[in-house]
């Protein structure tokens, strides 16, 4: 399963280095994770790193 990201993203931009899989990017008025290449860092940490440093909790479980 992939993460996204919802809009209560401030675009601080910290969460972008600590993705293993280079899958977030700018996406306009929020950055945004590409499902097709999140982990959920699985195989490099033992939790996603993203939702770890976020400071609003803007990362989220993707709805199925």
């Amino acid at each position: 399963m992939a993460l996204q990201i919802i809009d209560d993203c401030i675009t601080c931009d910290v969460c972008i280095p600590e993705c293993p899989n280079e899958a977030i990017t700018a996406g306009g008025d929020i950055f945004v994770i590409d499902a097709a290449k999140c982990t959920e860092c699985e195989g490099h940490y033992d939790t996603p790193q993203c939702k770890e440093v976020c400071p609003v909790d803007a990362i989220v479980a993707r709805a199925a």
